[in-house]
């Protein structure tokens, strides 16, 4: 965190009391270099880490040109996972909290079409959303970009990997030339490079130095033996020195990681599977439980963990090394945000020298293996999640909002609003987090009463 105030910069009154409102006071690395070049009309690369504060740098820079009494889409941001595209949505709408009569419309793929196209009938000034999608909306005429003034890529360096170039090319060439063209990525690959090339002008680079060190990350290498047992085994006793109450388990493979969390749930752990197997259903039942708490431990691949809404994790356990030293930074940025301590455990076989001294001189670090902890000197349990989820059929579509449900499960005294978690609402269902022990209270009070004049069916996930 820089010490310079958003103050110093030609923001609206409206949007700067809203930061205040809001607690930012002083802006990040990324905000400081980027935001004035921004203001300014200019193209940028900005290359960071997730947690750095780009979704603020990129928002607000949006947010400061719009004309709300231009009902038009002005402004697109393209995100590799529905996601990240989500939460990409709910921070602009937070910035964006004193412009009367704004519209920030999602659309993504994994949801259902109809809503988004009775959405788009209605037009929106900024839209976010995944490139399959957009583009399909694009091609089927429901879309139209002419009055694009910004176009941001947010994360690109993943949505290349995820092989969505066909698609940003075919959504480029549906822009106006003379557009505001902002490119965001943790890594600068040559694809990256060539991609930047073509789509920005005169761009202004901006490169924000690793954001995770040794003084936010505790780092842990421990070697294992070469068969499975062995370093399930080895997971299961890291688990429960460095788990806390929040851990990420990174693995290669989708049957890897359900035999991970297939074991872990047998001894006794809180955890979830996530990976690109999962319908969209069970995907978004995975996500939502994590975030607000309701499981302690996730097992996931890279791809599936990408735009994953976690504030920060206690732990990130590297079940195999990661391919390349750019995937292990991502995983390790799950820890250690926002000035947090956080701990990185890797596990490795005797056959992964070569990316233990990859690791070392991109790291520029020297990896002595450490010991596995005796099983007798640990004598914690698995941690055990402090919330319960709720699934409510009911969402946007039926006029629902947050404070509807606080006031379902309030209504009674028999919860108050400190037994709740996060809750979020979509468009036909919702979700609510309850303290464990409370969670069949909440669904009775569900049940019996009413939102909005209708019973609302209800379920504990």
């Amino acid at each position: 965190m820089s010490n310079t105030s958003f103050s110093t910069l030609p923001l609206q009154a409206a949007l700067l009391n809203n930061l205040q409102d809001l607690g930012f006071h002083n802006m990040t690395a990324i905000q400081q270099q980027a935001l004035p070049a921004i203001l300014e009309g200019k193209d940028i690369i900005a290359q960071a880490k997730t947690g750095s504060g780009k979704t603020a740098t990129f928002g607000l820079g949006l947010l400061q040109k719009l004309d709300v009494k231009y009902f038009r889409v002005q402004s697109l941001v393209l995100c590799p996972t529905r996601e990240l595209a989500d939460q990409v949505s709910a921070e602009l709408r937070r910035l964006a909290r004193s412009i009367h009569n704004i519209k920030i419309l999602t659309l993504c793929g994994g949801a259902p079409v109809g809503p988004q196209i009775g959405s788009l009938e209605h037009g929106a000034h900024i839209i976010v959303g995944t490139p399959g999608r957009v583009l399909d909306h694009i091609e089927r005429g429901r879309l139209d970009l002419s009055d694009l003034t910004s176009l941001v890529l947010d994360e690109a360096d993943r949505m290349l990997e995820m092989g969505f170039q066909k698609e940003l090319d075919a959504i480029v060439s549906k822009t106006p030339y003379q557009r505001q063209t902002l490119l965001f990525s943790a890594t600068y690959p040559d694809a990256i490079a060539a991609l930047s090339a073509r789509l920005l002008r005169e761009p202004v680079r901006v490169t924000i130095e690793e954001q995770h060190n040794q003084d936010t990350i505790a780092q842990h290498f421990f070697q294992v033996g070469g068969d499975e047992a062995s370093r399930m085994a080895a997971l299961r006793l890291l688990l429960l020195k460095y788990q806390g109450q929040s851990s990420i388990v990174f693995c290669t493979t989708k049957r890897e990681t359900d035999d991970v969390a297939d074991f872990l749930y047998k001894a006794g752990f809180s955890v979830l599977a996530l990976h690109g197997d999962l319908d969209q259903k069970d995907r978004d039942h995975t996500l939502v439980q994590f975030a607000n708490g309701s499981a302690c431990v996730l097992v996931a691949t890279d791809v599936a963990a990408r735009g994953l809404d976690v504030s920060s994790v206690d732990a990130v356990f590297n079940y195999q090394l990661a391919h390349d030293s750019d995937t292990h930074t991502h995983r390790i940025g799950r820890t250690g945000r926002a000035g947090q301590q956080g701990v990185a455990v890797s596990l490795y076989g005797k056959y992964e020298d070569y990316k233990i001294g990859t690791l070392e001189a991109d790291f520029d670090m020297k990896i002595q293996p450490q010991p596995l902890p005796s099983p007798d000197d640990i004598q914690a349990q698995p941690s055990h999640a402090k919330m319960a989820t709720l699934q409510l059929d009911g969402g946007k579509k039926h006029k629902i909002r947050p404070g509807d449900i606080v006031g379902a499960l309030t209504a009674s005294k028999q919860l108050q609003g400190d037994d709740l978690g996060r809750i979020q609402v979509y468009d036909i269902w919702s979700f609510v987090a309850v303290k464990r022990e409370l969670a069949k209270t909440a669904l009775r009070l569900l049940q019996e009463g009413k939102i909005k004049g209708k019973t609302v069916r209800s379920r504990i996930l």
